[in-house]
């Protein structure tokens, strides 16, 4: 039995919604192979991620999430949580800055 925060989803029912949003093949195939590797699974903010990588859209990624069954909280907190973790990545790459005054 598949826990409460799991969203399931067919392989082919997948690769139709992403194509019907916008994604291309090869990276439909990196996304496949990627959740290959870790026992077909993925989780909500690698999925965003891979999703913004592919150039799909918050509007439209958020629809993807919908269709998966995710309601829109949740989808905003993905969103929120993937957006504090780029920050905090660059901001890192401030604070390792390095400044000479002469």
């Amino acid at each position: 039995m598949a826990k409460a925060n799991t969203f399931t989803i067919a392989r082919n029912e997948l690769r139709r919604v992403l194509t019907v949003f916008g994604m291309g093949e090869k990276a439909i195939q990196a996304l496949f192979s990627s959740m290959e590797k870790s026992h077909r699974h993925i989780n909500a903010l690698s999925f965003a991620a891979a999703l913004e990588k592919s150039s799909i859209d918050r509007d439209k990624s958020a629809d993807i999430f919908r269709r998966l069954g995710m309601d829109d909280l949740t989808i905003n907190e993905v969103f929120e949580t993937l957006d504090e973790q780029r920050v905090s990545a660059e901001t890192g790459r401030i604070y390792d800055a390095v400044l000479d005054m002469s």
